[in-house]
């Protein structure tokens, strides 16, 4: 588990915005598969979890939700904190050792937008990029760890892509 962690934590913590709300989903999340499914073989452990983290996020935004939408009448800004939700990019992307300027505010640049990205996805699509991409899991892994069909996952992966390009082709040509 501890070679998933901090992926598991940046994806909560893409599809929650909050680094507070994101950690304990990924601690409820490895303790539902401990709980549960401590018993089975370390292969399916990857895929489990995944789908125990979608889950618990899926939970997370139908409550977040519903709290908010009786938040907005009671706030004057309409957000929890009378703010925008405090979120940083993607600070791996950007090479801390890049010795020309102008490359490091490109590549701060294209995090930016990156991370903006992403955030635009649909939640499945979303969903299915991260378990594919920055995951490594296989089609049939990503159908089980988000609990659809494999022709699901490709559909839903193929269109994020298709909009990642499109959105990013400034940044990445």
């Amino acid at each position: 588990m501890a070679s998933v962690e901090r992926r598991a934590f940046r994806m909560a913590k893409f599809a929650t915005r909050n680094q507070d709300d994101a950690l304990d989903l990924v601690q409820e999340a490895m303790l539902k598969l401990v709980q549960n499914y401590g018993e089975r073989s370390e292969s399916e452990w990857g895929p489990l979890f995944f789908r125990i983290l979608q889950n618990r996020i899926q939970d997370w935004h139908r409550r977040h939700w519903v709290r908010n939408r009786w938040r907005v009448w009671f706030s004057a800004t309409g957000s929890d904190e009378g703010g925008p939700l405090e979120y940083d990019g993607i600070e791996s992307l950007a090479d801390p050792n890049a010795s020309d300027l102008v490359t490091q505010v490109a590549h701060k640049r294209a995090t930016v937008a990156l991370d903006q990205a992403l955030q635009e996805l649909p939640f499945r699509q979303r969903q299915a990029f991260l378990l594919r991409a920055w995951e490594g899991f296989n089609v049939a892994q990503t159908a089980q760890a988000m609990d659809c069909t494999e022709g699901s996952v490709k559909t839903h992966y193929f269109r994020a892509v298709h909009s990642l390009r499109e959105r990013l082709a400034d940044h990445y040509p």
